[in-house]
């Protein structure tokens, strides 16, 4: 019974992987292939089928079947083309270098349209590559003529799309279960995160636990991101209905959450030094652990369809914190102190409702949701000819890689002009946008690349052709499993799934050391693009990227001040600026983690910038805290809170436009008497508190300011 449970257990687990799915699919797809291999007794056939069908699967996107239908169409035209061009082109290396080059560029800025774009372009290069190596191994044009080995690929690719098709048809709603199941275990962490600046510790450094939860907000935003774009694909212009409405509202329920964790009701070492001797804080942080695990039940819940009960540990914990607020009422403490602390408290147990169910979003909330994909042939050619600017990272990453991939073809035609298209290969996977990327999957590529090929030699010595022919549907299957979260695993598989692949035809031995060699001259070519051709150092970037946070909190906050007249209301106008205010400081600390890891001397006031971050989250905290506090106040209250506001909207957009002007921003008298003020009103605990907060947003501004006057080049 036991056993039977653990074995029950571990498949449910299974089926909750989120690449499980995938997997699936590709094993169907490989082991078919393979299967038509033994029963036609054509193994060499099988080789460019194997590889379209891998190519289509880099290809896939998480869309509901109408809509992957059409990609499916959109890649395999892509793929048809690439695939014949290569055909004709390569025994001509003028043409085909001129023609690698523009197609490279042009696929690349493609991608500009949408990630579903960009997802496509990408696999039709890897296709192209595959092309080569499919013509390499059949030793020039085989005897259908040089049409047979591109209808062999778009087989392999079609048979995947079909497959992939079904899938959707029959499972439409999968992926975007996984997708929140990502989310709610992004936000898990983030609660832990927040928790840790509960604990009043001395001694504790604030700024590294800020920067720590920035990190983890980034992938907060990341998985919001990624489950909005699912959502919009499947509902487009319709009114949600069924399952697609439930989902719907978990996503509304997990943004309602994310702007509740990011809140912040008073600076959390003012909080610590005021309550070391109290336990409340201790409690309040006892209290965001059990509901970052109620996030991670919920999670498992959405993986498996499942539900998740009450939870009396949660229960327990709100009285232990209402029991501490009792007491610390009974002492003497600052005003403004309880009121951070009843405020926290009333947004923890605004989470817990959330979280249980108890509380419904708003019915008539409008669920109309922001579609990023251009909207027609005018605004799809406008993205992309907006990308066109020396300026631009896209443009300099399709020099860089079209740059990379001719270097490639001239060394590969010099040097190694047989099974030298792992050169290519390998500088095309290695080549990143930045340099941080880049030098991580080079490592990763080289490593795994070893580890294949000695996996391999023991592979092709121990196990018979006949038997590894399972082994290459496996090796494809485990690329495809570990190839997002480990990339050397998945480039060992790839590597033996290449190997055993050529083993079918010829010597597997054989092309061991030319693909070492032929990886190392790849990641070298790739390596020294990144340094010399169009170089996209982050450290270039931070002014822009400073404006757009300081300009969209601006708008986050505009937004949110006319709810305290009307009422709460999440509209597309107010989520549209709530997302773009985390995008933004999301944008700004994955940028920071970047320039960190460049090569010395390439930036300069690290310390300031990431001081620049730290307040900028302590300042979206402050935003987020009148975003989760907001109510219909008195006439008197919203007039004072509208003043108040303006000015601190007024003084963010200062602060942003000094910024892009390359000038020291002013900073306002008003701004360095809001630091620490305390308005109230009387009788009306939720307007002082929002007068409050404001305070402490004209407070952080004038930090903002100071430390961009610190940055500015003088």
């Amino acid at each position: 019974m036991t056993q039977t449970s653990t074995l029950s257990s571990y498949w449910f687990r299974l089926l909750g992987y989120d690449r499980f799915a995938e997997c699936v699919r590709v094993l169907l797809a490989l082991g078919g292939i393979v299967a038509y291999g033994l029963v036609s007794g054509q193994l060499a056939a099988i080789i460019p089928i194997l590889l379209g069908a891998i190519a289509c699967a880099l290809a896939e996107t998480e869309d509901q079947w109408r809509n992957r239908l059409i990609t499916l169409l959109v890649t395999l035209a892509c793929f048809s083309v690439a695939a014949m061009a290569v055909e004709w082109l390569l025994p001509h290396p003028v043409a085909f270098a001129i023609g690698l080059w523009l197609s490279t560029v042009l696929l690349v800025m493609l991608g500009a349209l949408s990630g579903r774009y960009s997802t496509i372009a990408g696999a039709t290069l890897i296709l192209a590559v595959y092309t080569m190596l499919a013509s390499d191994l059949a030793g020039g044009a085989p005897e259908g003529g040089l049409l047979l080995e591109p209808a062999r690929m778009l087989a392999g690719a079609a048979w995947y799309g079909v497959l992939s098709l079904l899938w959707s048809a029959l499972s439409p709603q999968q992926a975007v279960r996984h997708a929140l199941a990502r989310l709610f275990r992004a936000l898990a962490d983030q609660l832990d995160g927040k928790a840790a600046l509960f604990l009043p510790l001395r001694g504790r450094d604030d700024q590294a636990l800020q920067l720590a939860l920035a990190r983890r907000n980034e992938n907060v935003v990341a998985a919001l991101n990624d489950t909005r774009l699912m959502l919009i694909d499947r509902i487009g212009s319709r009114r949600a209905r069924g399952t697609t409405a439930v989902l719907l509202q978990r996503y509304f329920m997990a943004q309602d959450i994310h702007e509740r964790i990011n809140s912040s009701h008073y600076p959390y070492d003012a909080l610590a030094r005021a309550f070391f001797h109290s336990d409340v804080l201790f409690r309040c942080e006892h209290l965001l652990r059990l509901q970052a695990s109620r996030c991670r039940q919920l999670a498992d819940a959405l993986r498996r369809r499942g539900r998740i009960g009450r939870d009396d540990d949660v229960e327990a914990a709100f009285a232990d914190v209402r029991t501490s607020l009792e007491s610390l009422r009974e002492t003497p403490h600052e005003p403004a102190l309880l009121r951070a602390v009843d405020g926290l408290a009333s947004n923890l147990a605004a989470i817990h409702d959330l979280l249980d169910g108890r509380v419904l979003l708003d019915r008539h909330m409008e669920s109309t949701l922001q579609d990023p994909a251009p909207q027609s042939l005018a605004d799809a050619w406008a993205r992309i000819r907006a990308q066109f600017s020396p300026r631009a990272p896209r443009f300099r990453h399709a020099i860089r890689l079209a740059t990379a991939l001719l270097v490639g073809d001239v060394v590969m035609r010099l040097v190694h002009p047989q099974h030298g298209y792992w050169i290519m290969m390998t500088t095309l996977f290695v080549c990143q946008p930045s340099y941080h990327a880049t030098w991580r999957v080079l490592l990763q590529r080289m490593g795994g690349t070893i580890a294949g090929l000695v996996i391999g030699w023991a592979a092709l010595h121990s196990i018979t052709p006949l038997w590894q022919l399972p082994l290459i549907a496996l090796t494809g299957v485990a690329f495809f499993a570990a190839r997002h979260r480990r990339y050397g695993v998945a480039t060992a598989m790839i590597t033996l799934f290449v190997v055993m692949l050529v083993n079918q035809v010829g010597d597997g031995y054989a092309v061991m050391l030319p693909r070492l060699f032929d990886t190392l001259a790849g990641a070298a070519i790739a390596a020294l693009a990144i340094h010399f051709i169009l170089p996209d150092w982050q450290a270039r970037q931070p002014g822009q990227l400073l404006a757009d946070t300081l300009h969209s909190d601006a708008r986050y906050l505009a937004r949110i001040l006319p709810q305290y007249r009307s009422g709460k209301h999440d509209d597309l106008d107010y989520r549209i600026a709530r997302r773009d205010a985390h995008n933004a400081i999301a944008a700004l600390s994955g940028l920071l983690g970047q320039m960190l890891r460049e090569p010395g001397g390439k930036h300069r006031h690290d310390d300031v910038l990431l001081r620049f971050l730290t307040a900028a989250q302590v300042l979206l905290g402050h935003l987020s805290t009148l975003g989760s506090h907001r109510q219909v106040l008195s006439a008197d209250a919203v007039n004072a809170v509208m003043e108040r506001g303006d000015q601190a909207v007024a003084a963010l957009q200062r602060v942003a436009d000094a910024v892009l002007a390359s000038e020291k921003p002013a900073i306002d008298p008003a701004d360095t008497a809001a630091d620490g003020a305390e308005p109230s009103l009387p009788n009306d605990d939720v307007a002082t508190l929002v007068l409050n907060q404001l305070a402490l947003v004209r407070g952080q501004c004038r930090k903002l300011a100071e430390l961009t006057a610190e940055w500015q080049p003088r």
